[in-house]
């Protein structure tokens, strides 16, 4: 029958990993498996900090306005 433990550890200099428990009984055949834990690709931002960035979108008011402006010019000319 196999029975688990389960630990973490931090890799030592030369890529030493050391497990240490009372439940391993001395001269028992284990066997290793090491799960490396992968920090996340990309920070996670807001969704606040996508506003006026995709193509059409506006950062300010004021873009708005001077957008909504321009198109008007065009209409009247």
């Amino acid at each position: 029958m196999l029975s688990e433990i389960r630990q973490k550890a931090i890799v030592k200099p030369g890529g030493v990993v050391e497990i240490s428990s009372p439940e391993l009984p001395l001269g028992a055949t284990v066997e290793v498996i090491v799960l490396l834990e992968s920090p996340p690709k990309k920070p996670e931002q807001s969704l606040t900090s996508f506003i006026g960035t995709a193509r059409g979108n506006f950062a300010t008011p004021q873009e708005v306005d001077r957008f909504i402006r321009n198109e008007r010019d065009t209409w009247e000319s």
